[in-house]
C-alpha cells in the first residue's frame, strides 16, 4: 500500500497538522509506504502523483478544504480519501462528497453533522485522530522541567492549577469555566485558571473579551492568559503542570488537548456532547457537564473559502446546532469535586490514561486506518 498524506506539512503544533504527522509516523512504523505533503502545494502534490504513483491521497481538513483534498487528485485519477473534521455544519460540496467511496470522520457526533447535512453515511467510517501516548505520559510535578513551566506561568507550589488550551480559550469553554469559578471563588482551595492560547488576530480581539467577562466577575488576579507559539516538545510538560484540565468545549469534532490531558493522567472536565463523547467517559476518565443550551443558525454568510462567491447568504432548509455551551453550574460542582479531593484527580487521571493508550494511541489508529483501507477500497 502506498499512501499519500496531505496536511499541513512541515508540521505546525496545529491540531489538523498534527493528526496528519502522527498518522504518516503510525504508517511507517507499520511498514507502509508513506509520503507526507502540504495540501495546499499543487505542483509538489502533482509530482508525488507523477513518481510515487500512490494507491490513495488521505486528506486531513474540514469539508471545506475539498478543491485541495479531494477534487486536486481527482484530476490525475488517484484515489482521494478524506479525513475530515466538522465546524458545526456542512454548507457545500455535498455532491462531490457523496461520490467518494470513503470518507474518514474523527468522531460519531461528526458523522452525524454530514449526514444532518446531506452527506451519505454509508461510506462513512470513524478513524479517531492518534495521540503519541509515549510523549503525553504523566510527569510528577516535582520534576525540575513541570517547575519551571509553572513558576513561568506564576502559578504558586499550593495553587490548583486549572488549564485550558486552544487556538482561543472561548471556543473551548473557558468562559464557562470562569463563570463556575467565580461561583465558588470564596469556598475554593487557592488556584489559578491558565488559559494557553494561540498568536493570532482573531484571538487577540477574544482575549480583550475574556479579561473583561474576568473582571466583572471578580477573578481576574486569578486569570493568567498566556499567547505564544510553542512546540509538541513544551506541552506534555504545560498539561504535566496543571492539576485539572477545564474544556468543556463549544464546538469539538475530536478534542485532541483533551485526550492529550488523559494521556498525562490529568482528569478532565468536558461537555456530554460532540467529540468528547467518544473520546472521554462520564465519572470514570473525566466529568461531563450538561448541555445548558444550543446554538441554533438559519442562515450563515460565507465566502470563497467554503467554495461561495465572497459574503454569499446561504439559508438553510433546516435550522442547524451549530454551537453548544455547557452548563455553568455542573462545571462549578465539579470543579470543587477535583479541586478538594486529590485521591478523585488521581483516580480519574490514571483512569483516562488507560483508556488513552488503549484506544487513542497513534500505532492503533495508524493500524485501523490499514484495516478499514483493505476492507473498504480493497488496498492492500
Amino acid at each position: 500500500m502506498k499512501v499519500l498524506v496531505l496536511y499541513d506539512y512541515p508540521a505546525s503544533p496545529g491540531g489538523l497538522a498534527t493528526q496528519g504527522e502522527l498518522l504518516c509516523r503510525g504508517l511507517k512504523e507499520l511498514g507502509i509506504d508513506v509520503h507526507p505533503v502540504n495540501f495546499e502545494s499543487a505542483q509538489e502534490k502533482e509530482w508525488y502523483y507523477r513518481w510515487f504513483k500512490p494507491d490513495v491521497v488521505l486528506g486531513v481538513g474540514y469539508w471545506g478544504h475539498t478543491p485541495d483534498l479531494i477534487l486536486h487528485p481527482q484530476q490525475y485519477g488517484i484515489q482521494p480519501v478524506p479525513w475530515l473534521v466538522a465546524d458545526g455544519y456542512i454548507a457545500n460540496y455535498q455532491e462531490i462528497l457523496n461520490g467518494l467511496p470513503l470518507i474518514l470522520v474523527t468522531s460519531n457526533w461528526v458523522k452525524e453533522v454530514y449526514i444532518r447535512d446531506g452527506i451519505n453515511g454509508d461510506n462513512i467510517e470513524i478513524l479517531p485522530v492518534g495521540c503519541d501516548t509515549d510523549a503525553f505520559h504523566p510527569i510528577d510535578q516535582t520534576d525540575p522541567k513541570v517547575t519551571a513551566v509553572r513558576e513561568s506561568l506564576g502559578v504558586g507550589p499550593d495553587d490548583i492549577m486549572i488549564l485550558t488550551v486552544g487556538g482561543d480559550a472561548a471556543s473551548k469553554g473557558a468562559l464557562e469555566v470562569m463563570q463556575a469559578l467565580a461561583i465558588n471563588n470564596t469556598k475554593a482551595p487557592p488556584w489559578k485558571y491558565v488559559c494557553k492560547v494561540w498568536p493570532q488576530a482573531r484571538t487577540e480581539i477574544q482575549n480583550l473579551a475574556d479579561f473583561k467577562l474576568a473582571n466583572q466577575l471578580g477573578i481576574s488576579q486569578n486569570i493568567i492568559y498566556t499567547m505564544n507559539r510553542v512546540s509538541r516538545t513544551f506541552m506534555p510538560y504545560l498539561i504535566n503542570a496543571c492539576d485539572i484540565y477545564a474544556a468543556p468545549s463549544r464546538l469539538e469534532g475530536f478534542g485532541m488537548p483533551q485526550v492529550e490531558a488523559g494521556a498525562c493522567g490529568k482528569p478532565v472536565i468536558g461537555i456530554k456532547a460532540m467529540g468528547m463523547m467518544d473520546t472521554l467517559v462520564h465519572g470514570e476518565t473525566a466529568l461531563l457537564a450538561e448541555v445548558a443550551q444550543e446554538i441554533i443558525l438559519k442562515e450563515a454568510i460565507l465566502g470563497t473559502e467554503s467554495g461561495f462567491h465572497e459574503n454569499q447568504r446561504i439559508i438553510f432548509k433546516n435550522p442547524r446546532t451549530v454551537d453548544y455551551r455547557a452548563s455553568v453550574n455542573d462545571i462549578a460542582n465539579y470543579l470543587m469535586d477535583l479541586m478538594e479531593n486529590p485521591e478523585l484527580r488521581h483516580k480519574l487521571g490514571q483512569a483516562a490514561r488507560k483508556r488513552v493508550v488503549e484506544n487513542f494511541n497513534y500505532k492503533a489508529v495508524a493500524k485501523r486506518f490499514v484495516e478499514i483501507i483493505s476492507a473498504q477500497l480493497g488496498i492492500s
